[in-house]
């Protein structure tokens, strides 16, 4: 066999084996996993002096891919409803803002005047979220945080 096949051979094996590497690298790199929420907080503040209340939920989320949108619902938990991923994708989101590529702190703000104040359950309240990553992966995170309503 002269040098040149012997040369081009190799050169094709070697191809083949960097390629698989990278193959490799490549679906590992590229394989994302889901959305994951960090340090989440609610506060409930109740109306006060004739000004508006309000709720609030924090939470870090990250993902490989960045985040692209944080939906929100507080609910009682006396009431037994327990909201779904499905039924998130239709309530309210929350803003977020990148910290780094990965990273986002969203905050959810919702006000509360005297008389939604009134109607109010009394007692202990969840906060479920649904995080959407920008490749689509989401994460459904049924109990992110607690509040107190009392009063």
């Amino acid at each position: 066999m002269s040098k040149s096949k012997r040369i081009l051979i190799s050169s094709l094996v070697g191809a083949a084996v960097v390629g698989g590497i990278a193959a490799g690298g490549f679906a590992m790199a590229s394989s994302s996993s889901a959305p994951a929420l960090s340090d989440s907080a609610a506060r409930y503040r109740a109306p006060a002096g004739g000004g508006a209340g309000s709720l609030t939920f924090t939470t870090d989320v990250r993902d490989d891919s960045g985040i692209k949108g944080l939906k929100v619902i507080a609910w009682p938990a006396s009431s037994k409803l327990d909201p779904t991923e499905a039924e998130l994708r239709s309530v309210d989101g929350a803003e977020c803002r990148s910290t780094s590529d990965e990273t986002s702190r969203c905050t959810y703000t919702l006000k509360v005047t005297e008389k939604e104040a009134a109607e109010l359950d009394r007692g202990t309240w969840h906060v479920s979220a649904l995080a959407t990553a920008k490749d689509g992966d989401t994460a459904f995170v049924p109990r992110a945080a607690a509040f107190e309503v009392t009063g």
